[in-house]
């Protein structure tokens, strides 16, 4: 797991100038949904939807509905795009070649293979919000199945960039490398925890709680983010070698 972590940040160093270019779509994607008329919070270097608010005010409008729909669209494929050149780097390096012949011959087929991979989860999760809701525990399935859900996909998109497979099979890869190596999934998810909440507490103690969230969401964007893209794509590498040996 140490090789992980080196290698990803040696990629991260060496291509810091790439990286940034490459994460203003996660800038993008993250930001949608506050420029969009929506019912939002800020937090923790993220925009979350006020799903209640939506139930609590009544039956949704038309128009607003179609705002939701289509924000939520923009920002998947915002995230999907920035997701695969990311991930790119590290097919690159891992094989040798030059990530713009790369780009050209497969990019709008990774990029739509993984947004509907981000859709069906999204989705999925918006169903379950929505009929948690009339049980009276929404939050609670929808913070339980977004992470059940989370957790099975998590290799499913590098599987799709690194070995350029069908969605179908990255998903039954992903979740049978999930079972077979769990520690990169477990490692991956504490650190990014850790970090992003560390780096939301000094923001709050230098900026203030008010210009901290934007603060934290551009870093979160720039930075944080793209190195744990990396990092999932080393993972996948490792891991899925680890699997066929």
């Amino acid at each position: 797991m140490a090789g992980v972590l080196e290698e990803s940040y040696e990629l991260y160093r060496e291509k810091i100038s790439l990286i940034l270019l490459f994460s203003i779509p996660f800038i993008i994607a993250f930001a949608i949904p506050m420029l969009a008329s929506l019912p939002t919070y800020l937090t923790a270097g993220a925009i979350f939807l006020r799903s209640a608010s939506i139930f609590v005010n009544g039956s949704i409008s038309q128009l607003s509905l179609i705002v939701i729909t289509i924000s939520t669209i923009f920002s998947l494929l915002f995230l999907s795009f920035a997701f695969v050149l990311i991930s790119m780097l590290v097919k690159s390096k891992r094989t040798h070649s030059k990530i713009g012949i790369m780009a050209m011959k497969n990019i709008e087929s990774y990029i739509g293979k993984v947004f509907l991979i981000f859709l069906m989860y999204t989705a999925a999760i918006v169903i379950v919000n929505i009929l948690g809701y009339f049980v009276g525990l929404s939050a609670l399935l929808t913070g339980l199945v977004g992470f059940v859900l989370f957790a099975l996909l998590f290799y499913a998109p590098s599987a799709i960039v690194m070995d350029d497979k069908r969605i179908g099979r990255a998903v039954k890869d992903s979740i049978r490398l999930l079972f077979k190596e769990p520690q990169y999934f477990v490692m991956w998810l504490v650190l990014i925890t850790v970090i992003i909440s560390a780096l939301d507490v000094v923001c709050i103690a230098l900026f203030g709680t008010v210009l901290s969230k934007y603060i934290v969401l551009i870093l979160n964007s720039l930075l944080i983010v793209p190195y744990f893209v990396i990092f999932q794509a080393e993972a996948y590498m490792d891991t899925f070698r680890l699997l066929r040996h």
